[in-house]
């Protein structure tokens, strides 16, 4: 259904058809931008360890922005017939003659190629076609997913069982009246889900591009032993704790980094703690925004952001030194510099992030690999390593209903959720109740202050807007833990 869309060239004929729409009706002076996006998602829902709900969505959106005689307007539709094309250009005409003047317009992107990245093997020129795209998940049907979530339950093995799995297909076309033309698509897929025993949650999750790689029966038995082994749950005093964080709590460190810190609009406005060149963190942390993905993680974005930038990889922090923030064109001009590609409809409004946030894992280890973990361990695989070492602290497996205290600092409280567990000499001696925490991000992660990272990357939904966060377990000298569970 979708793949043959982008074939077919259809996206990139309806831009290019807007573009000369905008030609015709307001002139050569206007600078049109053209982005067409046709995206299909499909969701299938478990709760009470039963399949609930089975829903699929698939809409075509052409969006455009007009800048004319100073002023700037956007509109979009979803109608890709001659009238609806000519009803969005004419609308937008309209509104931009309405407009305010907008002083800070960028300009329009040249003609530029599309990056290429480790997963093309090709020798001629990389198309955004070529980008590790997945034509099974793209194509993945009910009864796929529906065998996942089956696996997922029964590996729960009686527990009570909820959650979803996903899969999400994107084509898109961009066009501008400067001559820049790309097209390109993606596929994603992903699983989140919980198990429950008496009150006590576990969680697992996983993204990525291809759905074969989703195995639902590693989930539940993981998601069950962290609910089994959170049973009885002790409260401790608030108070500064070494932690390790797992890879799902690290991904809100990820994820907040990359709306507040490294966003390029809020760095221009000087409400980020980002200071380029400074060294920020701990020599241990290097933080690369991957939209194009890899050979290994083939789960990579579109190849170009809706100003029609082509994306790359980009290093935000290398070596705990601060390298680079997000930018789009506005934000760049701002800062007298260049986008990076990560324009979106809002960025002008909340600023450019990015999306594909991955912390680098640390090298294998040289020393004797620790024996299999049991499968009825609550402690992930990436984390055993760093829990190992650690003689008195906390396994935090998950962060949640985190929020915003002070943003130049990224100072965040919020709550651990799916299970705590007391570490001594490195074992699990008892489960902990769940604790509030306020604590500056980039403080947990600074010099002296990351005491282990771990060796594997674990690829992770965001859980509301399809954004991929790549992670390990994090082993961190301390957090600020400043309340527990009644009150």
């Amino acid at each position: 259904m979708t793949a043959d869309i982008v074939r077919s060239g259809v996206e990139l004929e309806l831009a290019a058809r807007v573009v000369e729409l905008v030609r015709e009706i307001a002139g050569p002076a206007a600078d049109a931008e053209v982005m067409v996006r046709h995206d299909a998602e499909a969701l299938t829902r478990f709760a009470n360890s039963a399949i609930h709900q089975n829903v699929a969505e698939a809409t075509t959106t052409i969006r455009l922005r007009l800048h004319l005689d100073g002023r700037t307007a956007s509109s979009s539709t979803t109608v890709i017939e001659p009238a609806g094309l000519r009803g969005l250009v004419e609308r937008t005409v309209t509104a931009v003659r309405l407009s305010p003047p907008d002083t800070t317009w960028p300009g329009l992107t040249p003609p530029t190629p599309l990056h290429g990245h480790a997963g093309y093997h090709g020798s001629g020129p990389r198309s955004g076609l070529d980008f590790g795209f997945d034509e099974a998940t793209a194509r993945a049907t009910p009864a796929e997913r529906a065998e996942r979530v089956r696996d997922f339950v029964r590996a729960a093995e009686g527990l009570e069982t909820a959650g979803y799995c996903r899969t999400a297909y994107t084509s898109a076309a961009f066009a501008n009246s400067a001559g820049q033309a790309v097209e390109g698509r993606t596929a994603e897929a992903a699983m989140d889900g919980i198990a429950r025993l008496a009150g006590a949650d576990g969680v697992a999750r996983l993204a990525g591009g291809r759905i074969a790689d989703l195995d639902g029966a590693v989930l539940g038995a993981r998601a069950a032993a962290k609910a089994r082994a959170a049973q009885d749950p002790v409260e401790l005093p608030p108070g500064k704790y070494e932690v390790v964080l797992e890879p799902e709590a690290v991904a809100d460190l990820l994820d907040n980094f990359a709306t507040f810190g490294f966003n390029g609009r809020a760095f221009a406005q000087k409400q980020s703690f980002a200071e380029l060149e400074a060294d920020q963190f701990d020599p241990a942390v290097t933080i690369v925004d991957e939209p194009l993905g890899s050979r290994e993680e083939p789960a990579p974005g579109l190849p170009f952001d809706s100003e029609g930038t082509p994306r790359e990889s980009l290093v935000l922090v290398r070596d705990g030194v601060t390298k680079a923030v997000a930018h789009d064109r506005a934000s760049a001009a701002d800062a007298g510099t260049t986008s990076t590609g990560h324009a979106s409809p809002a960025s002008r409004s909340w600023g450019p992030m990015a999306s594909h946030m991955r912390l680098e894992a640390a090298p294998s280890s040289t020393e004797s690999p620790l024996p299999p973990a049991a499968a009825a361990s609550p402690i992930a695989e990436s984390a055993r390593p760093l829990v190992a070492r650690m003689r008195r602290g906390l396994l935090i497996t998950d962060l949640w209903y985190t929020r915003v205290l002070d943003q130049k600092a990224l100072i965040i409280t919020g709550l651990t959720r799916n299970g705590v567990w007391l570490i001594e000499d490195g074992e699990i001696t008892r489960p902990v109740s769940n604790m509030r925490f306020t604590q500056s991000y980039p403080q947990a992660l600074s010099r002296g202050a990351v005491l282990g990272i771990g060796s594997e990357s674990v690829l992770l939904p965001d859980r509301w807007s399809g954004t991929r966060y790549a992670a390990p377990a994090l082993h961190l000298a301390s957090w600020n833990l400043t309340g527990n569970a009644s009150g």
